[in-house]
């Protein structure tokens, strides 16, 4: 099985946590908010597909970032072609972690469940994150 969904807008990382001056934690309202969202994307474009609680899954994600209004129209061009791509935030490692997190529950019983996952950073006219999680076959494990 395949699931394969699109995030609109401008991609975002899992933000840290932060504290109250009584010692509670809790999440960023921009994290909540995006985690929301990939949450609505999910449901609204996958339904109810789900993967098995035993599954191992495989995930890639394409982020593409907007192009910044400064550059030339030559330099436009290059990250429109994938020459020139992203080393900004946010890092690989935050974006995985709000993709991840969002869908636990959702598409998988837990983010656990990940056993292969890569992040792509492009840039484009239309900010998006394209996310695509499949079963991974146990046969195709490369060492």
């Amino acid at each position: 099985m395949q699931i394969k969904f699109t995030v609109w807008g401008e991609p975002k990382g899992k933000g840290r946590p932060r504290f109250t001056r009584n010692g509670h934690t809790y999440t960023p309202a921009d994290t909540a908010s995006y985690e929301n969202l990939v949450k609505l994307e999910y449901k609204q474009q996958c339904g109810d597909d789900r993967f098995d609680g035993d599954a191992m899954l495989d995930m890639h994600i394409y982020t593409y970032f907007t192009i910044p209004k400064s550059v030339s129209k030559k330099k436009r061009q290059q990250m429109i072609d994938g020459k020139i791509r992203p080393t900004k935030k946010p890092d690989m490692d935050n974006i995985i972690k709000i993709i991840a997190d969002s869908l636990n529950k959702i598409a998988y019983h837990d983010d656990s469940q990940i056993v292969d996952c890569d992040v792509h950073k492009f840039y484009s006219e239309e900010p998006k994150v394209i996310v695509v999680i499949q079963d991974y076959a146990a046969g195709d494990i490369e060492r």
